[in-house]
């Protein structure tokens, strides 16, 4: 740790924006700053699978003209921003970590929702990152584009689905990153990474075009902390009409909302939501700390589980479902290029019938009203992300764990894709390995402000801080 100023690629975007209003710095210092710290994650990581540096650069320039004008053009103007690589970005290709798709047809001319938003908004967009192919597993690694490594450690894996969005933003390679989640695909690899990620509720964030796995999976922001994620809800929660789907419009600012109490607040605190499963003790110990602390913060807090029985096999029905339609079109040659993990998930997914699916969506909806219930008597619930750390990068599940599919290492996130539900990681400590720990907040569907206001409560006071990457 230096005394001297925080690097211009380290700032937050809200630190960035104040700055570009105050003329301390232009976006295009701070981009070919951010430019730099992208080539030194793609060489520690492989977080990219495209810089787009000329286009960058070249945005902002235009965004600093703005800014000298007294003009930005929105919240995030001159801001450095990432993609994932399953999010249509106009003019770059969207490839999905798959070499089934064909890099001459996979240009669009449109951008998903959110990139339009943040486009709109004067974001500046510096790459694509990794993702497993088609987003299908909570690791990031894929037949097209390799393996994703952890900033902590390049030997760990960064999670998934949205693994080089995480490592990106840990890494001071954009403050600001759009990725999907599925099943826990930005909340594995933000915990894994130790940054911050918002699964908001189901339609809050339009989406386009539409995602295989259907409504189980969100679009959300990953970002270096919870102010941040607040001013990028800001901009890519505006409506599109492309997604039918879409919540309505949201009445008031994420941003402004972060000012409001914790005190008062009925947080239940989960250690493993009442199944058997083993947390890491160290993990454990710290997600025990963030639930002191807020009690210290001036919340209710109580240990009390939802009482819910683990929905996996209702979550691989419709996963797995939603994966064989993806590839149904694809012939034998190109299924022969597939992950072999894709495959066999695909097979699995052919064989349910019309009515094992329905049974899977009575599950859904029973496991719904259950936490609607639940939400009833308690505002907030507070479990770990993930009761493990990082493992070994290029596996699907950690060696000698017993899982034979990711669901199996990652048991509270999947769930809140099933209810809908607005769920937030922070980092929260580290293991004695140095790796990062991650701990949930879930919110009652429709109560992303308050999840965020909470999580923003938590970094004023300094339940977040942990080390950064030593890359950084």
């Amino acid at each position: 740790m230096t005394n001297g100023p925080t690097p211009l690629a380290d700032l937050t975007a809200t630190r960035l924006t104040a700055g570009y209003a105050a003329g301390e710095f232009s976006p295009v210092e701070v981009t070919a700053a951010v430019l730099e710290r992208a080539a030194a994650a793609q060489a520690a990581t492989n977080s990219f699978t495209r810089i787009t540096a000329d286009e960058a650069l070249a945005a902002a320039g235009e965004s600093a003209k703005r800014w000298l004008r007294g003009e930005p053009a929105g919240p995030v103007d001159g801001v450095p921003v990432t993609v994932k690589d399953v999010l249509l970005t106009r003019g770059t290709p969207t490839l999905r970590g798959s070499r089934t798709v064909r890099a001459e047809g996979a240009v669009w001319d449109e951008d998903a929702p959110a990139v339009a938003r943040l486009r709109e908004s004067g974001a500046v967009f510096v790459g694509k990152t990794t993702t497993p192919e088609f987003g299908w597993k909570g690791v990031t690694d894929s037949p097209r584009h390799g393996v994703t490594g952890n900033p902590y450690d390049p030997r760990r894996t960064a999670g998934g689905s949205s693994g080089g969005s995480a490592a990106a933003v840990a890494l001071g390679a954009g403050p600001l990153s759009l990725g999907t989640d599925g099943g826990g695909s930005v909340r594995i690899p933000a915990s894994f990474c130790g940054i911050f990620a918002l699964k908001a509720t189901y339609g809050r964030v339009p989406h386009y075009p539409a995602s295989p796995f259907g409504t189980l999976a969100h679009v959300g922001p990953m970002t270096r902390d919870a102010a941040d994620a607040a001013l990028m809800m800001d901009v890519v929660c505006r409506p599109d009409w492309r997604d039918w789907s879409q919540l309505g419009p949201v009445a008031g600012s994420f941003r402004e909302a972060l000012a409001g109490p914790v005190a008062g607040l009925r947080v239940a605190y989960s250690p493993s939501l009442g199944w058997d499963v083993p947390v890491a003790p160290e993990v454990a110990a710290a997600v025990r700390g963030v639930a002191d602390r807020l009690a210290g913060l001036g919340a209710h807090v109580e240990e009390a589980d939802p009482g819910v029985e683990d929905p996996v096999e209702a979550f691989h029905t419709l996963w797995f479902s939603g994966a064989a339609r993806l590839v149904q079109p694809l012939g034998d040659a190109e299924r022969a290029l597939l992950d072999p993990g894709l495959r066999e998930i695909c097979e699995r997914g052919a064989r349910y019938s019309a009515l094992e699916y329905l049974a899977a969506v009575d599950v859904r909806m029973a496991l719904g009203r259950a936490m609607g219930g639940f939400h009833r008597g308690y505002d907030l619930l507070v479990t770990p992300t993930e009761p493990i750390t990082a493992f070994e990068a290029g596996a699907e599940v950690p060696s000698g764990s017993g899982h034979t599919r990711w669901t199996g290492w990652t048991p509270f996130t999947y769930p809140f894709n099933l209810t809908q539900q607005p769920a937030a990681t922070l980092p929260c400590g580290v293991d004695g390995d140095g790796l990062p720990i991650g701990v949930q907040l879930v919110g009652a569907r429709h109560a992303d402000a308050l999840v965020l206001r909470v999580a923003h409560a938590l970094y004023g006071a300094g339940a977040a801080e942990i080390p950064p990457p030593p890359a950084a």
